[in-house]
């Protein structure tokens, strides 16, 4: 079911915490499966300088948290903006059910609102 680098971001999750002073900070959850997520980015300018997630929920919300952070620490707003649904998707690397989507595009959904929230613009893409 689960591939072994879903069960490893899973078990030893990358940049799981919180951090003081966070410059964006969001969190939402899916009430279908109880998944939650909170995202905390730290910036420099408009570079993402640290990112961290904490948050419960099932091995694909986790594990794609954690592969989403790997994926933008670094990088600027508009490349955490531009992150894609099939992005996420390709970096699970397994074929997500229907009913499994919102489990791993929630860490993305997050993180997005923050970003929105803090360049002051509309969320104008589905994650659903």
């Amino acid at each position: 079911m689960y591939t072994a680098i879903i069960l490893d971001y899973y078990r030893h999750p990358r940049n799981y915490g919180t951090i003081r002073g966070a410059d964006i900070m969001e969190r939402d959850l899916n009430p279908l499966c109880g998944d939650e997520i909170e995202m905390h980015v730290k910036l420099e300018g408009s570079i993402i300088k640290e990112i961290k997630f904490s948050g419960h929920g099932c091995a694909i919300s986790q594990a794609a948290a954690s592969m989403l952070t790997e994926m933008v620490a670094g990088k600027t707003l508009d490349d955490a903006r531009r992150v894609s649904r099939q992005d996420m998707l390709d970096a699970l690397g397994i074929p997500i059910s229907p009913a499994r989507l919102k489990c791993a595009l929630l860490g993305l959904k997050v993180l997005k609102t923050g970003v929105y929230r803090r360049l002051g613009a509309g969320m104008k893409e589905e994650f659903w």
